[in-house]
């Protein structure tokens, strides 16, 4: 889709292990991946496949489904919002 801002996933996820304290290779290590290539992953890429971000979610234990779809609903237009706007 043209004309709208990406959500950054790889961003996002690198802001919740700040905050928790946690770094790429603690991640590395939960999912038994290189760090290397997550890293490279997580800062390069606005697309994670949906199996990933599940791992992900897991391992630093925060819905980021739910904060993807948080996103998601600010940007549906009011009568488009299963909530009506709330």
């Amino acid at each position: 889709m043209r004309g709208h801002k990406e959500i950054e996933i790889g961003a996002l996820i690198l802001q919740k292990l700040k905050e928790n304290g946690r770094s790429i290779k603690w991640l590395a290590q939960k999912l038994e991946c290189d760090d290397s290539n997550l890293g490279k992953v997580l800062k390069n890429s606005q697309f994670i496949y949906v199996d990933m971000l599940c791992l992900i979610s897991l391992a630093i234990e925060e819905d980021l489904f739910a904060c993807c779809s948080n996103e998601l609903r600010k940007r549906l237009p009011l009568g488009n919002h299963p909530h009506g706007g709330r």
